[in-house]
């Protein structure tokens, strides 16, 4: 890139720093310190490719007379959790709405190729499944009780091992991205291809909409944030891959921060699917227009809180500053 189209590129967000520092403008502290590490790492862009230009001094000044100003302002808040899940982690995650999409794209797609796939041959379903799970299901199905599989286990341990079991899933969606995005990607196609095996299973026997209305009461949050685990994976891959104005390092630690807070913001849903599945689904006798309930209420909490609020606190941000 050109000196000029640099400075082009990030002449309003030095202004702005600029300003703050002249006290013409105000920021929170915390926006404040962001930006810092931000002029620090254009400075070493600069330096490297422009060390002989303007441009390096004038950051350079910039980051001098910032130093001492962040370090007497910034402040951590009493409320540090509390303010990460409502305010830090959706202004963050603003930024990778086409991850999510692209994650949920991947995986709705090869949803799809598995329920072709088991209807093509309905013994792909025993090969993605296995022939334990499929046997007996169809055991249970016999017994008129298809949905038996939630009743097996105590309550407690169920909670438990399934919660563990679907952080881990999510955490390998995340970890896999390290391998350049594919590996994250392929995470997606698994469990997008059972899950369409799986649905397609219990069409094939007349069972579509009991299954639904039992699978998704805690469905709706796990399969949700194991699609979101997905878009943080694509958060790392694509930081090594794209490091755009940084070095390829900074970019992957980067990467690496903003994808463990997209992780972290899934293990209370985790959590929540986790006792929906151990305490809640159980129950096939509930009736239809509670089970519905639970599964819109889920599905709405999730759209909000990953697409809508992102949006009205950025919005927010941009007329605060």
């Amino acid at each position: 890139m050109r000196e000029a189209a640099f400075v082009k590129k990030n002449k309003d967000k030095w202004q702005l720093f600029e300003d703050v520092l002249h006290q013409k403008t105000t920021i929170a502290p915390d926006k404040l310190s962001d930006l810092y590490v931000e002029i620090t790492d254009d400075l070493s862009y600069a330096k490297t490719f422009y060390p002989h230009g303007n441009t390096a001094v004038y950051l350079n000044s910039l980051a001098s007379s910032a130093h001492q100003k962040i370090y007497k302002t910034k402040k951590e808040g009493k409320n540090r959790l509390i303010t990460f899940f409502t305010e830090e982690f959706p202004l963050m995650f603003y930024g990778y709405q086409k991850q999510l999409l692209i994650t949920f794209l991947v995986f709705g797609f090869f949803t799809l190729v598995g329920a072709f796939s088991s209807a093509k041959d309905i013994d792909f379903v025993r090969l993605i499944m296995g022939d334990g799970y499929v046997n007996m299901t169809l055991e249970n199905i016999e017994k008129g009780d298809p949905m038996g599989v939630y009743k097996k286990a105590n309550e407690i341990d169920m909670f438990i091992g399934i919660t563990l079991n679907n952080i881990r899933v999510a955490m390998y969606a995340f970890l896999f991205g390290i391998l350049f995005s594919v590996g994250t990607l392929f995470i997606m196609m698994q469990n997008g291809i059972m899950l369409g095996s799986f649905l397609y299973f219990f069409y094939d026997k007349g069972l579509l909409w009991e299954s639904s209305r039992t699978i998704w009461i805690h469905g709706t949050i796990e399969i949700s944030v194991i699609v979101i685990a997905g878009c943080a994976g694509l958060v790392l891959g694509n930081g090594i891959l794209f490091p755009k104005t940084y070095s390829r390092l900074e970019s992957f630690k980067r990467s690496i921060k903003d994808g463990l807070k997209i992780m972290v913001s899934t293990v209370p849903f985790f959590i929540v699917a986790g006792f929906l599945e151990g305490f809640v689904t159980r129950h096939t006798e509930m009736p239809d227009w509670l089970a519905i309930l639970i599964i819109l209420s889920s599905l709405a909490i999730i759209i909000y809180y990953y697409i809508i609020y992102p949006i009205k606190v950025y919005k927010n941000q941009l007329q605060n500053d």
